[in-house]
């Protein structure tokens, strides 16, 4: 199950807010511990995240506008 890839993806429609919160939550959990947690179908999952990780931040500015983050390692 170790060699299995689970890819979840997630939209919500959530006030600004509300949105903002989502974020701070998962910044908690990066500082706090060396893992994030998520359930997804009922089921809670553990994601390790190693001390040095890669940040990604994009932005697109148009009609729709869009910040994209992204951890990798």
């Amino acid at each position: 199950m170790a060699d299995e890839l689970l890819e979840v993806t997630e939209k919500q429609t959530l006030s600004r807010e509300a949105a903002a919160a989502r974020l701070r939550s998962l910044a908690d959990q990066l500082a706090r511990h060396n893992q994030v947690e998520f359930v997804h179908n009922g089921v809670r999952h553990s994601v390790k995240v190693p001390a040095e990780v890669e940040l990604s931040v994009e932005i697109e500015i148009g009609d729709e506008s869009e910040i994209e983050i992204e951890l990798s390692w």
